[in-house]
């Protein structure tokens, strides 16, 4: 979720805008720009989070979705809570391919099967690339290339009214919040980062950290070609052994030496046992 939406300057003079209420105005804008907000357009935004965040009481926030709902501007699914801002992509894409994965995510939690099928349908009308977006071929779905009411009159900005302006700046903080939750599916898959590096410091007493990226990277790539928990502690102990009391060579004990290019062959190699007197004579 970005932390912050910005709002095109001339927003405020298209035609559409002009002839809002006050209310609706400030309504609209939150819409847009809470914290629930997505990439894909579609959220999940509970009535009672509407009056608390807006200060609207019920029956306002009621009366304010069904406007927006027949200004053509939202739908709203009762049963999910979900909403769907129908011009949010026509004005907001970002042909990005890690922005193309983030949606993705997104499409995947939408419980509104209707709301998937309105998106498809929105992103072949505006012959947006969607190949890359998996949601598709999951939900299998056959949809009609209907193109969506006009805004009744409103004024042709070459933004669109619905524009939130979206800059490099807001652009490379989604791109930031995908490798930050790629990083965490990283944690979550079976790659034990911090046993191996507990292993490494307990045996050498130092002090690496699990979470450095060039770390977990070098873990992760000998991990990937097969080698398991097993194999790093076999390493460690070899090289430990070989290492620990020669000092040309125990600065070498450390993540990037151990699990490089050469782990296989540190695996393999003969287990020699050194002790700290070895090298005094």
């Amino acid at each position: 979720m970005a932390r912050y939406r910005q709002i095109h300057i001339e927003f405020w003079q298209d035609g559409f805008v002009l002839d809002l209420t006050p209310e609706e105005k400030y309504f609209y804008l939150y819409l847009m720009t809470n914290s629930k907000t997505t990439q894909c357009g579609i959220y999940e935004l509970p009535k009672r989070i509407i009056q608390t965040e807006t200060g609207y009481n019920g029956e306002t926030v009621e009366k304010l979705l069904q406007r927006f709902i027949e200004y053509r501007k939202i739908d709203y699914c009762e049963s999910t809570r979900e909403i769907m801002l129908l011009n949010w992509i026509k004005f907001n894409w970002i042909n990005s391919v890690k922005v193309l994965s983030l949606i993705d995510k997104e499409l995947k939690n939408v419980k509104n099967h209707d709301f998937i099928k309105t998106f498809i349908s929105l992103c072949k009308e505006y012959e947006y690339s969607i190949d890359t977006l998996s949601i598709l071929q999951e939900h299998n779905f056959e949809v009609q290339n209907n193109k969506p009411s006009n805004n009744n009159g409103s004024i042709r900005y070459s933004y669109g009214m619905d524009s939130l302006s979206i800059d490099l700046g807001e652009e490379r903080e989604i791109e930031r919040e995908l490798e930050v939750e790629e990083e965490r599916e990283e944690e979550r898959e079976l790659i034990p980062f911090v046993e191996i590096i507990n292993y490494l410091n307990d045996a050498s007493g130092k002090n690496y950290r699990s979470s450095t990226k060039k770390t977990k990277n070098l873990i992760k790539a000998r991990w990937n070609e097969g080698f398991a928990f097993d194999d790093f502690k076999k390493v460690i102990d070899i090289k430990i052994s070989e290492w620990k009391y020669d000092q040309n060579m125990s600065k070498y004990i450390r993540p990037e030496t151990l699990f490089g290019n050469k782990f296989e062959g540190y695996l393999n190699q003969n287990t020699k046992i050194i002790d700290e007197y070895d090298n005094l004579f």
